[in-house]
């Protein structure tokens, strides 16, 4: 049962936990992006990985922008760190990675990426603790977490199905309408040739 249960719960975490390596060219800036509805926690946590394994590693900059490019995170000379904050908007969040100056020309760059979001982001030891639960109930307490992050996503996704359908449909009674204005004048024009040409072969007693 407590298998089945921790299996499940794993299942349903895989999309909201994602490691990412980076590797970062000596001039130049990389980014990674995910689509992420309004109220969900994001935590994510990076390094850099010297290949050498020498004590000069290189430093990296950071910035973490919303949709709508507010900063949330922003941080200059670092090897390793960490943001946290909860959205408050719904759309892509943007985080850019980038070698500083002074390390420009020293080659590539590795930076692990350990990006969580919704329930994965979640201190469950915490919960645990302030809520006096173990085993199969903390097992339990986690898949009803999941669940509910996949209820709210599908709501999301309902809702740009929505929005998009609204936009399929406005933009098809736009090309409608201009397909009609288009014809009308095509018709209008051919007439008025058809007008000038009469008067033109009248005028020349050809007709």
């Amino acid at each position: 049962m407590k298998s089945t249960v921790a299996f499940l719960v794993i299942l349903c975490m895989v999309r909201a936990s994602e490691s990412i390596w980076l590797t970062l060219p000596s001039s130049g800036t990389k980014c990674v992006s995910e689509e992420i509805q309004n109220n969900v926690v994001v935590l994510g946590d990076y390094v850099v990985v010297s290949e050498d394994h020498s004590n000069d590693t290189p430093t990296i900059s950071v910035k973490v922008t919303s949709p709508y490019g507010s900063n949330l995170h922003h941080a200059e000379n670092s090897t390793h760190g960490q943001f946290a904050f909860t959205t408050h908007e719904a759309g892509n969040y943007l985080a850019c990675f980038w070698v500083d100056g002074y390390n420009h020309g020293k080659g590539d760059v590795s930076v692990n990426l350990d990006w969580k979001t919704g329930i994965a982001a979640k201190d469950w030891e915490s919960v645990a603790r302030k809520e006096k639960i173990e085993g199969v109930e903390l097992e339990l307490r986690k898949l009803e977490g999941a669940v509910e992050a996949i209820h709210e996503n599908l709501l999301y996704l309902k809702s740009k199905e929505a929005e998009m359908r609204n936009v399929s449909e406005n933009t098809n009674a736009r090309v409608a309408w201009f397909s009609m204005v288009s014809v009308s004048v095509c018709i209008a024009v051919s007439a008025l040739q058809l007008w000038y040409l009469k008067r033109f072969f009248q005028k020349k007693k050809l007709i």
